[in-house]
Formats: C-alpha cells, sequence, structure tokens
C-alpha cells in the first residue's frame, strides 16, 4: 500500500560520505537502493526520490578499500545540510578518526539540523565521536564491537542487530547490512511496495528486520574448534523437536553441568539455552517466510511446542510477533 499523496514528498537530498580506504561495497549498495527507489517512483507515476551526492572532505576522486574510487562532488558543509546523510564505514575507522578529525567535527555540528542521519558498519564511530550517540542504541559490524565499547563506553552497543534506529539516527551492521538499512529507509521516507521492489531488483530476500541477528547457530558451529562440541552442535540442531536439557547435553560429551556450560560459552560465545533459543527461533523464521505451515506447526516444528513459547521467543529476539513477521517478510505474501 503506498502511503503517499501526489503532492506531499518532495525529491530528497542524500549525502553519501566517503574518504580514503572507505569500503566500496557499502557506497554502492546504499546508492543503487536509492537509484532503483527513484526508478520505481517513476515507474509509478509518483512524486520525490533521491538526489544522491558523493561527499568527502574535499572535492574529487577518494580511494576506497578496492580499486575503485568514487569523485566527490561536493566538500563536506555545515551551511547546505541535506536531508539525509549516510556516512560509509572502513577497515581502520581509529585511524581515520586522527587523521580526518573533520568529518566527526562536522557530524557535531550538523547533526542536530539534519532530518536523517545514517552510518553504516564502522561508520558508527564518527557519530559516536561526535559524541550523539550517548545513551543511545547503535549497531555495527560484529568485529568492530569491542572497539566500540570500550573506546565510547556511553553508547548502547547492540552487538547482534543488523541495523538500528533511534530517532533520526540509523546505525547498521557491516558491508550488505547496508542495504538493509537503505532497505528500511525507502519503506520509511515511501512504502513498503517500492522498497520490495528494490529488493527485488538487488536479488535480496525481501528485507530482513533490524533486529534479527548479524549471526547464526550454523555460523557458530562452523567455527568451534572443540570437535565433540561442534559433533554436539550438529546433533541439537538436528534434534530441536525433544527436550534439550543442560544435563542431557552435559551426559552426551562426559562432562560435568558446569564444565560443560563453560565450555560450550567459550567455544560458541553464548550459552546452551541462547544457542537453542536462537536455533529455534532460526528455524521458526525460515517456516513463517515459507508460508506454509500454521504458527501451531511452526511452534511444533521449531520444538517450542505451544505458539505462546513462539510469540515469547519472537518478541525477545525482534519485539514482535510470529504473525506480524510472517505479514512482513513472507516470501509468499500477496502484495
Amino acid at each position: 500500500m503506498i502511503k503517499q499523496s501526489p503532492t506531499d514528498t518532495p525529491l530528497r537530498t542524500v549525502d553519501l560520505i566517503v574518504y580514503p580506504g572507505f569500503k566500496a561495497l557499502e557506497a554502492i549498495g546504499a546508492m543503487k537502493v536509492f537509484d532503483y527507489a527513484n526508478t520505481h517512483l517513476r515507474l509509478r507515476q509518483l512524486p520525490g526520490g533521491y538526489d544522491v551526492r558523493i561527499v568527502s572532505t574535499a572535492v574529487g576522486p577518494v580511494e576506497s578499500d578496492t580499486l575503485m574510487s568514487l569523485h566527490a562532488s561536493k566538500a563536506l558543509d555545515s551551511t547546505r545540510l541535506p536531508d539525509l546523510a549516510v556516512i560509509v564505514g572502513c577497515h581502520n575507522v581509529e585511524e581515520v578518526l586522527q587523521e580526518l578529525p573533520a568529518i566527526a567535527a562536522w557530524v557535531a555540528e550538523a547533526a542536530p539540523r539534519i532530518p536523517t542521519l545514517a552510518a553504516l558498519c564502522t561508520g558508527c564511530f564518527f557519530l559516536a565521536e561526535a559524541g550523539i550517540l550517548d545513551g543511545k542504541s547503535a549497531a555495527t559490524h560484529w568485529s568492530a564491537v569491542d572497539s566500540l565499547r570500550q573506546r565510547y563506553p556511553q553508547v548502547n552497543v547492540n552487538a547482534d542487530a543488523i541495523f538500528v534506529r533511534e530517532g533520526n539516527l540509523w546505525t547498521s551492521a557491516g558491508v550488505t547490512a547496508g542495504i538493509d538499512l537503505a532497505l528500511a529507509l525507502v519503506e520509511d521516507h515511501f512504502s513498503r511496495d517500492i522498497a520490495l521492489e528494490v529488493a527485488r531488483d538487488l536479488v535480496v530476500y525481501l528485507k530482513r528486520p533490524g533486529g534479527q541477528s548479524q549471526f547464526s547457530v550454523h555460523l557458530a558451529s562452523q567455527m568451534t574448534t572443540h570437535p565433540g562440541m561442534r559433533q554436539l552442535q550438529g546433533w541439537i540442531m538436528e534434534h530441536l523437536a525433544q527436550p534439550l536439557t543442560i544435563p542431557l547435553l552435559a551426559a552426551r560429551l562426559a562432562m560435568s553441568e558446569r564444565n560443560f556450560t563453560r565450555v560450550f560459552q567459550r567455544e560458541t560465545g553464548a550459552s546452551p539455552t541462547e544457542f537453542i533459543d536462537t536455533a529455534r527461533f532460526e528455524v521458526a523464521r525460515r517456516l513463517l517466510e515459507d508460508n506454509v505451515s500454521s504458527l501451531k506447526q511452526v511452534a511444533a516444528q521449531a520444538g517450542l511446542h505451544s505458539e505462546e513459547r513462539l510469540r515469547r521467543l519472537f518478541h525477545k529476539k525482534l519485539g514482535i510477533t510470529p504473525r506480524d513477521y510472517r505479514e512482513r517478510f513472507s516470501s509468499t505474501r500477496r502484495e
């Protein structure tokens, strides 16, 4: 359902802020989302869209982390502010903060007057350096979480989220999560229909909600070095429908419950209960996206055994109901 009227949506100016060493994929991903949104707005003869400009500390070519460069047509300027500013991340953000203090300084001066300010991946460090994330939640790439927490203890770092919105401030995890954030902006500015059309063009699997995890139990299992623990994780994922207690799991590895819990936490970064909850959540999420099984069947197949437990798990993980998740993200939903 399109939520705008023919006269109420102006062309939005977008400053995509880059600097030497920026992540090319993040910049291009966000640009293409806005470009495809313009295409679909035109096809539907709807007003508005995005006027995207490449911005840096100086006009001219800006080298990325690849062989590609982007040409900045505008220098950072706190007197000519866009409707939306998007700061791209990089691999060595702490060095860039020292070498280019002008970016964080611009954020501090301009942020109160920009309708929407987004930071992709480690781009959130510029927001944190400017002090505008103090007391607020923020997302970043999982590999930068510890550094962000140590450097800016006043920021509430959401280590697991794909993207986070705090009022007019948006932050995302790394690389492709920037596409998720840009799609969410398109939905917020125009409509879910336009955002889904863009997702199809990009061959992105619809859209992920911001609270969805950067991680999966399958990835955690692949990274486990303890052979017995890795095998146990595989066994857990194959037996989610049955009761999985700590005594049962510890006994399978001939460990005491205390030692089992300690080793499991060390190997996976999660407690056994958290791992099982996440595994069941992932199964339930895929079933809801397929839109074939009833909620009762989804709960049973995920090992939750009741719709109420399914509902509580989705509220815990995403803050929405399973029914709402299915409505928004089912691959077979009628548009």
